[in-house]
C-alpha cells in the first residue's frame, strides 16, 4: 500500500527519523551531505521538502538557502542556519526559471504523486551547470523484506515509492543532466534494538567493499547540461567563377569562347558574298 502524500505521512516520516534505525540512517545521510555540499558553489540553494532537520545545510558554502516546506514553520529551530522558507508543493514551484544553483531533495521523490514533474521543476529552476542532489531509498536492498512485510500498514518509509538509482539516473539524463556521482550507504538491517545495531556496524564496512549495490540508501549528484553552439569562422574569399581551359574541358558543358565567335564570323562573311552577287 502506497503512502498518500500529506501532512500525516510527513509527520510519521519525521518521527521515524527520530528513532532507531531512522536516526542512525539519517546520521549517515548527513555525513554524505557534509562531504558533497561544500563542493557545490553558487548563490542560492533550494531544498525540496522538510522531512528532517536542516542541520545538513550548515555545511553548504552557498549563502542563501531556501526550503520548500508544505508544513511551513515560522522560524528555524535553535542552532540551525537562518534560511528562507516558503509553503508550496515541489511539483509546481513559485520560483523563477534558471535562478537556483543547487537543488537538494531529501527523499522528496518517494512521497510525491508525480516524481517526474518534480524533476522537471528542478531542471527548470536550475541555472546552467547547476547541480541537483537527490537522497533516496534503495528498493533492491535487504530492507525490501521489511517493506514487503510492513508496507501494507501505510507506514513510512515502507509505504513510499522507492525508485531504483539506475532508473533515476535514466530520468535525469533524459532531462539533460550529466551524472556526477552515485553512492550507496547503510548496510545494517532496520532493527530498533540499539545494542544489536551497534554490534552490526561492521556490515557497513563490508557492504561498501563487497556488495555496494545493496545499500539501504543512495545519493545521486547530477549537473544540468547545456548545449553549446560552436561558432564557425566566415569565409571572406571571393567566389569568382573559374575559367576552364579548352584542353582540360573534355566533355564539359563549358564551351570555349572561340567556338561561339567562329560560326558568327563565317555567317557574316557568307552574307557579304551574297550581297555582292545580287548587285552584279
Amino acid at each position: 500500500m502506497k503512502c498518500e502524500p500529506g501532512i500525516i505521512t510527513r509527520q510519521r516520516m519525521r518521527a521515524w527519523f527520530t528513532h532507531i534505525p531512522g536516526r542512525w540512517f539519517q546520521a549517515e545521510e548527513r555525513a554524505r551531505l557534509r562531504e558533497i555540499l561544500p563542493t557545490l558553489f553558487g548563490y542560492h540553494l533550494l531544498q525540496l521538502g522538510d522531512l528532517y532537520s536542516k542541520e545538513c545545510l550548515n555545511s553548504s558554502r552557498i549563502p542563501h538557502c531556501i526550503v520548500q516546506d508544505p508544513d511551513r514553520q515560522a522560524a528555524p529551530p535553535a542552532g540551525e542556519r537562518a534560511r528562507s522558507v516558503f509553503r508550496g508543493e515541489p511539483d509546481y514551484l513559485p520560483v523563477a526559471s534558471d535562478s537556483i544553483d543547487v537543488v537538494l531533495m531529501p527523499h522528496t521523490l518517494e512521497f510525491t504523486q508525480d516524481p517526474h514533474q518534480v524533476l522537471r521543476e528542478a531542471e527548470r529552476v536550475l541555472i546552467a551547470e547547476g547541480h541537483v542532489v537527490i537522497l533516496g531509498f534503495n528498493p533492491w536492498s535487504p530492507w525490501m523484506l521489511w517493506r514487503l512485510a510492513l508496507g501494507w500498514r501505510a507506514r513510512p518509509p515502507w509505504c513510499g515509492h522507492f525508485i531504483r538509482a539506475s532508473r533515476l539516473r535514466d530520468w535525469l539524463q533524459l532531462l539533460g543532466f550529466d551524472i556526477v556521482s552515485c553512492e550507496r550507504y547503510f548496510y545494517r538491517p532496520p532493527l530498533s534494538h540499539k545494542g544489536i545495531m551497534q554490534r552490526l556496524r561492521f556490515l557497513d564496512r563490508l557492504g561498501q567493499r563487497w556488495w555496494p549495490v545493496f545499500g539501504a540508501g543512495y545519493v545521486v549528484v547530477a549537473k544540468k547540461r547545456v548545449a553549446t553552439l560552436t561558432p564557425l569562422k566566415p569565409s571572406w574569399r571571393s567566389r569568382r567563377p573559374r575559367m576552364v581551359a579548352p584542353e582540360l574541358a573534355g566533355n564539359s558543358r563549358v564551351t570555349p569562347i572561340d567556338n561561339f565567335a567562329r560560326p558568327a564570323a563565317e555567317s557574316h562573311q557568307q552574307r557579304a558574298t551574297d550581297e555582292k552577287g545580287r548587285k552584279r
